[in-house]
């Protein structure tokens, strides 16, 4: 196997807004991956935080800005080295911008997330969509 060191990190962007996180179906699919975050590579001189903002507003035409780092690991699927950041809309709506990588984009409520990622999540953005879509949920 090739080592995660090899290639680019991949920065996966974490948007929740109105109760919802945004998710992306790539044309594409990456093995058992379908629906996933806004992501790609992490350029030259780039952090995690501003590849996830830069890749959000390439796939989804969505401004968004770092909330925070959610963590990182080696991706079970992929074997690629990830990083996970929250975000937070400043303005546009969410879309296909990049045809040639997206198929779809679909705002998804916390109870439908296994219906996209029935392998389930990684542990910390898990825990972070529980307290974000089931605090948004109750206060509504």
């Amino acid at each position: 196997m090739t080592e995660t060191t090899e290639l680019p990190g991949i920065a996966a962007a974490v948007i929740v807004e109105a109760g919802r996180v945004l998710m992306v179906r790539r044309r594409i699919s990456e093995g058992e991956l379908m629906w996933q975050f806004p992501a790609g590579g992490i350029e030259a001189g780039e952090t995690p935080e501003q590849a996830a903002v830069r890749e959000t507003a390439e796939e989804t035409g969505l401004t968004v800005e770092a909330v925070k780092v959610l963590g990182e690991r080696v991706h079970p699927k992929t074997g690629r080295l990830m990083s996970y950041t929250a975000c937070s809309v400043v303005e546009g709506e969410a879309h296909v911008a990049d045809a040639d990588e997206l198929a779809e984009v679909a705002w998804v409520a916390h109870g439908d997330i296994p219906e996209y990622v029935p392998y389930g999540l990684f542990g910390p953005v898990q825990e972070y969509l529980d307290a974000e879509l089931v605090g948004a949920a109750r206060r509504q």
